[in-house]
């Protein structure tokens, strides 16, 4: 089945089943692979993007939900790393084995757009649901904490 879908600013027309994981139309079909298979059942947030501004899990969310909504992924959250959450990722050396970043990257951002100066408690809360197997959580906070006052 023809589906359009608009991620990062251009619609991408896929033929793909309506039930299909957003996460394999935007890896295998769109060759946008930025965004991490994970977990599958959305509890690790590796998959994270944006719908309509808003952090997704892509591995839970069907292709069809997504038609007429506005998707953002890694790859649309700046064209060169520019947006001050990647800038801080980079100027504190957050990664280690970088999986899950892109995902964690994106729940940051979400959590700036709305909340442009989180307490600890609210950036530990908003990201929760995106797990980091070798424990950079500090980091990450203190990377929050710097892309805030960048003004993210």
């Amino acid at each position: 089945m023809k589906l359009s879908l608009t991620v990062n600013g251009a619609t991408h027309e896929v033929d793909v089943e309506p039930e299909t994981p957003l996460l394999w139309v935007l890896r295998d079909t769109i060759g946008l692979t930025g965004t991490k298979y994970g977990c599958g059942i959305a509890q690790c947030g590796a998959c994270t993007v944006h719908i309509d501004g808003q952090p997704a899990k892509a591995c839970n969310v069907n292709a069809a939900a997504a038609v007429g909504r506005k998707i953002t992924t890694i790859e649309g959250l700046s064209p060169d790393s520019s947006h001050p959450v990647q800038k801080a990722w980079i100027d504190l050396t957050v990664p280690q084995c970088g999986y899950c970043q892109s995902g964690q990257i994106m729940a940051a951002a979400a959590l700036l757009a709305r909340t442009p100066s989180p307490t600890d408690s609210q950036i530990d809360e908003a990201m929760a649901g995106n797990l980091c197997r070798c424990g950079t959580y500090i980091q990450i906070r203190e990377a929050i904490h710097a892309a805030a006052k960048m003004g993210a």
